[in-house]
């Protein structure tokens, strides 16, 4: 049976909750708050990828006001099923309640004091337990603080200042100097930091080459292509043998991955780890995990922020953790993505639209191509915006998460069908600009 069938095939009266139609989303809320943020916001949000040009200006709404497993709620009262999942952070789901009822114990206990909590320890230990390259931790509250902390490690144990990178790592001077929002960063760090490419262990041995004795750290992240012919080995082997060490950065991929990152589900053991994002289900903490040899570099390098050992995200890590070990998340999250996935390239192959499903089950992206072949953040932007009005909330990465059920997978698939109908249709005629009611996406940046 194909998605149209499958889609026919499901009566009304078997779900429990319908999305609105297309014209019936009022999103006058939002635009006021919109309109007060541009005035005393800068760029009118705080963190960039939730702006609206990284969404259909017009068609999606700017603000959300509550949420309860992967559903949210804009200003106005409209409902979505939740696919970037405040991007990434929400691994078990909105209102989790195990991690909402430990939150709240802590709070009444106190959320920070003049001394440490007794909860850094609880969690460093678990971490510890999880984790394969984890001997020792220390605490941040973002995942750009951990790959900060990892960088000046490296720096520190091998004397060397030169980074070689693949992949985003952060805000910070080290990284956002690769990226086209450099300014009021000082101009040396440019000099200092190189970047290769994915399942191409060459252009690391290229940049060792060219910058003989002086690359300390090896930093990346897994992105949305599986590494090939042992890549991930293979760049280890190359970092050690040009004495620099290699840092994975797991803030998109720990938790989610596997229990103990995507380090423990390729079997390989980096010298540093960084944590963030769904450790703790959307409360703020990260972590940098490491070595002893190396995690003790911290003596000796200021990395202290008044916050790094708030208990409220300790707490919540403990408690997140602790479901993802009793509940089988993980197996859970790559399940429903799989189904997602396999649904979506179901669309594809029977509407013939040129788009991939690239990434993986817990993580995973849509990439349009345009008639030359190249990305389309045209014919990506018109989906967009027929999901949305059909009450599905698609953005830059989608997220699965442990409270996506079947039904919310399946009425997924239904409007994404509709969406890729019309974008199909757009292709056809050849003008998607007929089509749009909202301003098209755009990029956060431009890497260098």
């Amino acid at each position: 049976m194909n998605r149209r069938q499958a889609v026919q095939g499901i009566k009304s009266e078997d779900r429990s909750h319908q999305t609105l139609p297309p014209s019936a989303r009022d999103l006058t809320r939002s635009e006021y708050w919109w309109a007060k943020a541009r005035q005393i916001i800068p760029r009118g949000t705080q963190t960039l990828s939730k702006g609206p040009d990284q969404f259909v200006d017009g068609v999606t709404p700017k603000y959300l006001e509550r949420g309860q497993g992967c559903h949210v709620w804009d200003v106005d009262g409209n409902e979505y099923i939740d696919y970037p999942m405040a991007l990434g952070p929400i691994l078990l789901g909105y209102n989790y309640a195990p991690v909402v009822e430990a939150v709240t114990r802590q709070i009444r206990k106190g959320t920070t004091f003049t001394l440490m909590s007794p909860l850094e320890v609880e969690l460093a230990e678990l971490l510890v337990e999880v984790i394969p390259c984890a001997e020792m931790v220390r605490f941040g509250k973002n995942g750009a603080d951990a790959t900060l902390a990892a960088i000046r490690i490296a720096r520190s144990y091998t004397g060397r200042d030169h980074v070689a990178f693949c992949g985003y790592h952060g805000c910070h001077d080290w990284y956002a100097i690769t990226t086209s929002l450099n300014k009021g960063i000082p101009r040396f760090n440019a000099g200092l930091i190189h970047p290769f490419t994915y399942n191409q262990p060459q252009t690391l041995e290229n940049l060792f080459s060219l910058y003989s004795g002086k690359i300390g750290a090896v930093i990346m992240e897994v992105p949305a292509e599986d590494p090939k012919d042992n890549f991930l080995q293979r760049v280890i082997d190359i970092a050690h043998r040009h004495g620099a060490l290699f840092i994975l950065d797991e803030t998109c991929t720990g938790f989610r991955w596997s229990l103990g990152g995507a380090q423990q589900y390729y079997g390989i053991v980096p010298d540093l780890g960084c944590f963030g994002k769904g450790m703790a289900n959307g409360f703020s903490i990260s972590a940098i995990v490491g070595k002893k040899e190396f995690m003790k570099e911290l003596s000796e390098i200021f990395f202290s922020m008044t916050f790094s050992g708030e208990t409220i995200g300790l707490a919540a890590s403990i408690a997140t953790i602790g479901e993802i070990r009793k509940k089988g998340v993980v197996d859970y999250i790559w399940q429903q993505g799989r189904k997602l996935r396999d649904g979506l390239h179901s669309i594809r192959d029977e509407l013939k639209v040129n788009v991939d499903i690239v990434g993986h089950p817990p993580r995973s992206g849509f990439l349009f191509h345009g008639a030359d072949g190249n990305e389309s953040l045209d014919l990506k932007s018109l989906f967009l915006q027929e999901a949305h009005k059909r009450g599905i909330l698609f953005g830059g990465p989608v997220y699965v998460s442990f409270s996506h059920t079947e039904e919310d997978i399946e009425r997924t698939l239904d409007a994404s069908y509709e969406a890729m109908r019309i974008v199909k249709e757009a292709v056809d005629e050849g003008d998607v600009n007929r089509f749009m009611q909202g301003g098209k996406i755009g990029t956060v940046y431009r890497s260098r």
